[in-house]
């Protein structure tokens, strides 16, 4: 007897605890796919949120976290999940199949349908692989196993920003300082950020798996991250150091104490994050013996765009010029409202 064919629903409040449930059980379900993600682009930006749930007689199949992400700068797109790399469709294949191509069918005019997948799915979607993220294996529980496995240049480079005095301290509390090099590093790099009340917002959605980590150069806050708990690895979704300290790589005392606190708490993977393929960025990573991950999404647009606008600001020129000259005073709030419509 063949599949009876897969309903699709788009969830509400009450149905929090059966979608974490199904998330939590999958295989491939994340903390991204959660259901508290819908309540924070919600809350904070005003986002539309189709969460999309699959069933087949009565049964949860799938689900597919949806977002409509709309700016009169940059447009009109509907990703899963934005903001961050993963949060396709999971289920099985049939289920997988009709939460994508129900998803395709909803575009309702946006330049883009972006499904960020982790996994291959069965999609009559366009398949594409502009991003990677990079991992690297840990020995759980044992730190220094993890360390000595590091090349002789970069161990140094750790050891030099512990003897300059650096320290990272890890916690909730340090969500104010994170924020101040947050924004003055993007300022710098000419790209809107997130403002506190999203990083406030999603910690408070998270709780646990959220680490809000800052480096200290006595009590100046010089280098800050923000890693997320997923499965058997975390994540460091975003990180930042101010130029100005650069001589004494703060950078490297803050990754250092990730990835040991990473070890400590007995995981097995640390998860740098989504850059692009020969950036700069990627070469960071790609030193401390890390590995790629290609990033397959899955894409259907109508207007020829193939992908959303960067949030590195990237592709804007003399706006990224411009940008970087501006106090912090006016690039704090003034990109807490345009990061918004970057997904």
């Amino acid at each position: 007897m063949s599949k009876s064919a897969s309903q699709i629903t788009i969830a509400t409040p009450g149905d929090a605890a059966a979608w974490n449930a199904f998330v939590d059980e999958h295989a491939h379900g994340s903390t991204f796919h959660r259901f508290e993600w819908r309540d924070v682009y919600r809350d904070v930006y005003g986002h539309d949120t189709p969460y999309l749930m699959a069933r087949r007689d009565g049964a949860l199949v799938g689900v597919l976290p949806l977002v409509r992400v709309r700016s009169l700068l940059f447009g009109h797109y509907l990703v899963s999940s934005p903001f961050v790399s993963y949060g396709g469709p999971i289920g099985d294949d049939e289920s997988e199949y009709a939460l994508s191509m129900h998803a395709a069918g909803m575009a309702n005019g946006a330049k883009l349908v972006e499904l960020r997948s982790r996994h291959a799915i069965r999609t009559d979607l366009t398949a594409v692989t502009r991003k990677l993220t990079v991992l690297l294996d840990l020995v759980p529980n044992d730190y220094e196993a993890t360390f000595k496995a590091f090349d002789g240049k970069l161990r140094s480079q750790i050891r030099r920003a512990d003897r300059e005095g650096l320290r990272v301290e890890f916690g909730p509390a340090h969500l104010g300082r994170f924020h101040q090099v947050f924004a003055e590093h993007m300022r710098d790099l000419g790209s809107p950020a997130h403002g506190p009340r999203f990083f406030a917002r999603l910690t408070e959605a998270l709780g646990e798996r959220a680490w809000v980590g800052v480096a200290y150069l006595g009590e100046e806050a010089v280098a800050a991250g923000y890693a997320i708990e997923n499965g058997s690895e975390v994540e460091i979704s975003w990180a930042s150091s101010l130029r100005r300290h650069q001589k004494i790589s703060p950078n490297m005392a803050l990754y250092g104490a990730f990835i040991r606190r990473a070890c400590e708490r007995g995981f097995s993977v640390f998860n740098f994050g989504r850059c692009t393929p020969g950036s700069g960025t990627h070469k960071f990573k790609r030193q401390w013996g890390s590995r790629d991950e290609p990033l397959t999404w899955y894409q259907r647009s109508a207007s020829g765009d193939a992908a959303p606008p960067s949030g590195d600001g990237s592709g804007y020129g003399t706006a990224v010029k411009v940008w970087q000259r501006l106090p912090l005073a006016l690039t704090t709030p003034l990109g807490a409202r345009l990061i918004g419509g970057v997904p």
